[in-house]
């Protein structure tokens, strides 16, 4: 060493403290690059792109070939320091090398590159893949050896690394990676997302439109009454019932009633031989696995019947979409049934209104881990069924009983919290669907 001048030696120390840069930096771009867009880069033919998607399939190889490649030269350059350090300052020069190694190894071949490959991963990630799939071929024996040993030592510990790898992510741990997501994905398909995982925590009977709101067609009823239903109803699809909703005989699609209407051929028998059979679903079902019965099955409307087998509702498929996208209905007059604006900050709002379509469709949060409808909503708060004129309030809401009967809230007038920039909601909520 001494024979080396000292400018050979800080030469070669300048360079392994720029190799050590570089193996700490591409690490971490590498570690923390995007994979769903390295993925898409590679299939739309990107070598960078498609060369660390490679390597990172075993990455333990990958992180065996920068742990060697950086302790080997961070060895090199301390020795080297240490030689410098001894023939400038003697034996003193030791304290002097190691001090000064180890400030400018921290700043410069540690933090610095690895901030500015947390910043611009795929600006780091990708060139270094070009270095590292020939290195890694170079010195498989050698990764191979090292990585071995430490799975070794792993085996005595009693960990094992495929236990790791199969980790699944929960529901509460998927919904936390789409809100914490920000602009890597729209704001509204964040919302669509987060969607589908609530239905797991929702049933029908949270959505379902209740029996006494039910729109079909008795037959028990004059056959010129049943005809004016026919004529005037604004529906795809009708229940059909013999007096009671609980006598039902079974769903008509209105395209084959007036196909049979315009060649004068339909009275009550006839109606009664295009009913299909009624489809039944219990409502503790989950809005996902209804979702997958109604594809299955190709169903479109259930009736939601309680354990002892009563009808307590109807769902249709329609409500388990507009749980993820939000409101179908345009229709202002279909949707002003539930909901009206009153003033410019407050809303007349009926009592059998369910909490979830209101919050889906005008952007509010009142509660729905209880009640299902601004009745029960109330009445749970109150424990009585108050008199017109009461106040109280439910979170941020302020709600006022407009209307009520002997044992139900028909109506009741809500002022929600201000929000900046918040222009006027349109009145909301069908009482059926098609």
């Amino acid at each position: 060493m001494d024979a080396i001048p000292l400018w050979v030696l800080f030469g070669i120390l300048v360079l392994m403290l720029a190799l050590s840069a570089f193996f700490s930096g591409s690490e971490t771009g590498l570690m923390t690059v995007n994979r769903y867009r390295m993925k898409h880069l590679a299939k739309q033919g990107h070598g960078g792109a498609r060369r660390a998607a490679q390597m990172l399939e075993t990455p333990d190889k990958l992180i065996g070939l920068i742990l060697i490649g950086n302790n080997l030269v961070n060895i090199i350059a301390s020795s080297l320091a240490t030689v410098i350090g001894i023939r400038l300052y003697g034996d003193f020069g030791i304290l002097v090398s190691t001090i000064t190694l180890t400030v400018v190894v921290l700043v410069f071949s540690e933090v610095t590159p690895k901030t500015l490959s947390a910043l611009y991963p795929e600006r780091i990630a990708y060139p270094a893949a070009y270095v590292y799939q020939p290195l890694l071929r170079v010195l498989w024996p050698v990764v191979y050896l090292f990585n071995s040993a430490g799975k070794l030592v792993l085996r005595a510990l009693r960990v094992s690394p495929d236990d790791a790898a199969t980790h699944s992510l929960s529901s509460e741990e998927l919904r936390t990676v789409v809100a914490e997501a920000g602009a890597m994905i729209p704001r509204r398909h964040q919302q669509m997302l987060l969607s589908i995982l609530d239905m797991e925590n929702a049933s029908v009977e949270d959505i379902m439109i209740p029996r006494n709101e039910i729109v079909g067609i008795d037959i028990s009823h004059p056959w010129p009454e049943i005809l004016d239903q026919l004529v005037h109803n604004e529906h795809t699809r009708l229940p059909l019932f013999d007096g009671s909703i609980d006598e039902i005989k079974g769903m008509i699609h209105m395209r084959r009633v007036l196909a049979l209407m315009s060649e004068n051929r339909l009275d009550k028998d006839a109606l009664l031989a295009l009913a299909s059979e009624p489809y039944f679903v219990p409502e503790s079902t989950s809005l996902n696995q209804q979702l997958l019965k109604f594809q299955n099955q190709k169903r479109r409307i259930g009736f939601v019947v309680d354990e002892y087998g009563d009808i307590q509702g109807l769902v249709t498929l329609e409500d388990i979409l507009e749980e993820i996208v939000g409101e179908f209905t345009t229709d202002p007059a279909a949707r002003i049934k539930n909901v009206r604006a009153e003033t410019s900050d407050t809303y007349l709002v009926e009592g059998h209104a369910g909490l979830r379509a209101l919050n889906r469709a005008m952007g509010w949060k009142l509660p729905v881990d209880g009640p299902r409808t601004v009745n029960g909503l109330i009445t749970e708060q109150l424990e009585t069924i108050p008199p017109p004129g009461t106040k109280l309030k439910i979170g941020k809401y302020v709600i006022e009983i407009a209307e009520t009967t002997a044992n139900f809230v028909q109506t009741v007038r809500i002022r929600p919290p201000k929000r900046k920039g918040r222009k006027k909601a349109a009145a909301t909520a069908s009482d059926n669907t098609d």
